[in-house]
């Protein structure tokens, strides 16, 4: 009767996106800058950085993979983000950033 799930046939024919986590972002005032996340987010998305006194999660390169959350991190400040919106340009050009592999 044709009320299937909405999602579920992105989910089955888009084949590149096998993630259907949103990304992760960092409440700041939870966090206590102990960089935890940052040495946890796998190497191939390197989506966390530290962005002066604060430590961001670029949405763009977060799979939301999770492997950032407790245990891991003392604090769970890190809380899923269904509604973000693309980083700004700053966080793009971050010392010591890695190059961008695309």
């Amino acid at each position: 009767h044709g009320c299937g799930h909405p999602g579920r046939a992105r989910r089955t024919t888009d084949a590149q996106s096998e993630v259907e986590e949103p990304p992760l972002r960092i409440d700041m005032s939870i966090c206590i800058n102990c960089d935890t996340c940052l040495r946890h987010c796998p190497p191939q998305f390197g989506a966390i950085f530290n962005h002066g006194i604060d430590v961001i999660i670029i949405p763009e390169l977060c799979s939301g993979c999770g492997k950032c959350l407790p245990p891991v991190c003392p604090v769970d400040c890190l809380v899923p983000d269904p509604d973000w919106s693309p980083s700004p340009e700053s966080w793009w050009a971050l010392p010591g950033s890695p190059d961008d592999p695309y």
